[in-house]
């Protein structure tokens, strides 16, 4: 089936990055093979990860189908771009469904775009990761790249305004060597070596980041334990619970 929304809307994308002059420093783009089924497995600072997620993909000249929710489909303007570039709903009432979906893409040659953090991090730090990931790439039988993103925060994220004319702002992708799911018969050790490198990578990430704050009050883009003024884990988990129930009250 030919493909007739991804490439254009790649093509958007990059133009409007060179626009804003976007300092985009993408590593590891090699790592992502140019044939045959992966899992990219990012962290989760906003709600344009996906967009680099999937550019630092594109080198090795790869369309990637990110898993997102349900709503983001059924909405108007998002919904038949997202059904264009074949992405896969997910309905956390039929969650069973939308990992056979992303399962028979991996084995059918796709790579499938996860963020295992499951909601945006708070904290900017990694949260706990869902098993999701770990699962389809054991049953499709396909390596996990572990995707670091950081500086997506700066332009939109939870809690915060849409920023998205900003310029000369620099983001960091870092693609991690593959996980071969075969070399970790246990599932519990290769969530926790996904784990571990994921973590790893957005530390180096946020350690070698070419801008500082502002001043005082532009510290908030920033983890705590960096000296930031973005919520501890321990807020963000905190936050997180709040709004889950809010949500399910509201249902």
């Amino acid at each position: 089936m030919p493909e007739l929304v991804y490439p254009p809307v790649i093509a958007a994308a990059k133009t409007m990055f060179r626009l804003l002059d976007l300092k985009i420093t993408i590593e590891g783009a090699h790592h992502v093979p140019r044939t045959g089924g992966a899992v990219l497995a990012g962290n989760h600072i906003s709600y344009l990860d996906f967009i680099f997620a999937g550019l630092g993909a594109n080198a090795s000249g790869r369309l990637v189908r990110f898993m997102a929710k349900k709503s983001v489909f059924s909405h108007r303007i998002s919904g038949p771009l997202m059904r264009g570039m074949r992405h896969i709903s997910v309905d956390r009432e039929a969650g069973a469904a939308s990992f056979r979906a992303a399962v028979a893409a991996l084995k059918r040659g796709e790579i499938v775009g996860v963020f295992p953090e499951a909601t945006i991090s708070q904290s900017f730090t990694v949260k706990e990761l869902k098993s999701g990931t770990v699962r389809m790439a054991r049953s499709a039988k396909v390596p996990v790249l572990p995707v670091a993103l950081w500086g997506t925060q700066r332009l939109w994220t939870k809690g915060r305004p849409r920023t998205l004319t900003r310029r000369h702002t620099p983001i960091t992708i870092l693609i991690g060597e593959p996980i071969n799911p075969a070399d970790f018969p246990d599932p519990n050790l290769l969530a926790t070596e996904l784990n571990t490198r994921l973590s790893a990578l957005v530390e180096r990430a946020q350690r070698e980041y070419p801008d500082a704050p502002a001043g005082p009050d532009d510290t908030w883009w920033l983890p705590a334990h960096l000296g930031g003024s973005a919520p501890t884990p321990e807020e963000a988990a905190a936050l997180d619970a709040a709004e889950e129930q809010q949500r399910a009250s509201s249902v």
